[in-house]
C-alpha cells in the first residue's frame, strides 16, 4: 500500500486517505476519487490530497475482511456484510462464547494489517449480539497475509463460536438449621428459579431438609432419580472443607467431588461435584444475589453443555475479582 500527498490533478482513481469538504460535499476517507470528485476539489481550491494506492497483489479492505470473516466463526454465528474494511460476527442464539485464544493471537500476529477482536472467552452472549469483528487496518492488506490468515483458520477449529444454552431440568436442595428463617429458603428458591428461567431452563425438583449428611444424601439421591441435572445445593452453613456436610453427602449418595473453591470473588466457596454423569454444585451464599458472581460462570457453561472440571475453575482467576 502506497501513501502520499499528491496534486489533486493526479489523484483520480486513488483512494482518499483523509476526508475533505469540496463543493458543499463531504468526501470521506476510503472513497475512490472520480473525475467529478477531482473537479469539485479543484473548484474548492484544495491543491493536494492524501491518497493511498494498493500495491500489486494487495487485497482491498472489504474483500480481505470478508474472506477472513467467512472463516473466523463456527456454529451459531452470522457473518455480517463487509464495510469500511470491517466484518462483524453476530450470535444467532443465547449462549456462551467459545474462543480459541491461540488462534486469535496467531492471526493477529500475521501482519499488522489484519486484526480480529472477540468478546472474552466463556462470556454470556445474547442472540443478535456482536461477538467478534475482523478489521483490516489500512485500505488494503497484503495478499500473502490474507492467504496465511485463511490457511490458519481453515486448518484449526473456529476462532470463535457460540455454545447455545440448552433447556435443563434442575433440582434445588436447601438445608436448614434450627435458627434458619423460612424467608431465606424462599430467597434461595426465587434466586435459582430466576437464573434458570433467564437461561432457558427450569426448576423441577425442590427439597428443604435439615443440615445433616444423611438427610442431604437422601435428597440428592431423590433429585437424581427425578432426572434433574444439575443438582444445586444451598447449605445452611458455608462449606469449609471437603469433608463438610455437603461434600460428604454427595459422596454418600454415590457421587464424587471434582473441586472445592474457585478464584472468583464473590463465589470462592463453590463446590463442584458429579453424580452418575450429573453436575452437582454446592452453592456459595452469593448465589442468592442477582448480581454476577462465580456461580454464574459455572452455571453458564453447564447449561451450554460445556464441560466444567477442576482445571476450568482454577483458570477463572484472571477477571475473577468481580467486586471488593
Amino acid at each position: 500500500m502506497q501513501f502520499a500527498f499528491i496534486p489533486v490533478a493526479e489523484a483520480e482513481g486513488a483512494i482518499l486517505a483523509h476526508g475533505v469538504r469540496a463543493g458543499g460535499k463531504r468526501l470521506r476517507k476510503g472513497r475512490v476519487l472520480s473525475a467529478a470528485d477531482i473537479a469539485d476539489i479543484v473548484r474548492a481550491g484544495i491543491p493536494t490530497v492524501a491518497v493511498a494506492r494498493p500495491d500489486e497483489g494487495d487485497v482491498g479492505e472489504d474483500a480481505a475482511a470478508a474472506r477472513i470473516g467467512a472463516l473466523a466463526g463456527g456454529g451459531a454465528l452470522r457473518v455480517g456484510a463487509a464495510f469500511t474494511g470491517r466484518v462483524n460476527l453476530y450470535a444467532e442464539a443465547d449462549g456462551v462464547a467459545v474462543v480459541a485464544p491461540a488462534i486469535v493471537d496467531g492471526l493477529n500476529r500475521i501482519d499488522e494489517a489484519v486484526t480480529l477482536a472477540t468478546v472474552a472467552p466463556f462470556a454470556r452472549v445474547a442472540k443478535g449480539q456482536m461477538i467478534a469483528t475482523v478489521k483490516i487496518i489500512p485500505f488494503a492488506a497484503p495478499s500473502a497475509a490474507v492467504a496465511e490468515a485463511e490457511h490458519m483458520l481453515e486448518a484449526n477449529s473456529p476462532a470463535v463460536c457460540i455454545a447455545p444454552f440448552k433447556a435443563h431440568r434442575a433440582a434445588l436442595i436447601s438445608t436448614f438449621l434450627p435458627d434458619t428463617k423460612s424467608s431465606l429458603l424462599d430467597k434461595n428458591s426465587t434466586a435459582i428459579a430466576d437464573r434458570l428461567t433467564a437461561l432457558g431452563s427450569k426448576l423441577i425438583f425442590e427439597r428443604r431438609i435439615v443440615h445433616a449428611t444423611e438427610a442431604l444424601s437422601g435428597a440428592i439421591h431423590e433429585a437424581a432419580v427425578s432426572g434433574a441435572d444439575p443438582i444445586l445445593i444451598f447449605g445452611a452453613s458455608a462449606i469449609t472443607d471437603r469433608r463438610d456436610v455437603i461434600p460428604a453427602a454427595i459422596v454418600a449418595a454415590g457421587g464424587a467431588i471434582a473441586h472445592f473453591g474457585m478464584p472468583v470473588d464473590p463465589g470462592n466457596l463453590l463446590l463442584l461435584g458429579t453424580l452418575d454423569g450429573r453436575t452437582v454444585i454446592g452453592l456459595p451464599s452469593c448465589a442468592r444475589s442477582p448480581k454476577l458472581n462465580g456461580f454464574d460462570f459455572v452455571l453458564w457453561r453447564v447449561l451450554a453443555g460445556l464441560p466444567v472440571a477442576g482445571a476450568d475453575l482454577a483458570g477463572m482467576g484472571v477477571g475473577g475479582l468481580l467486586s471488593e
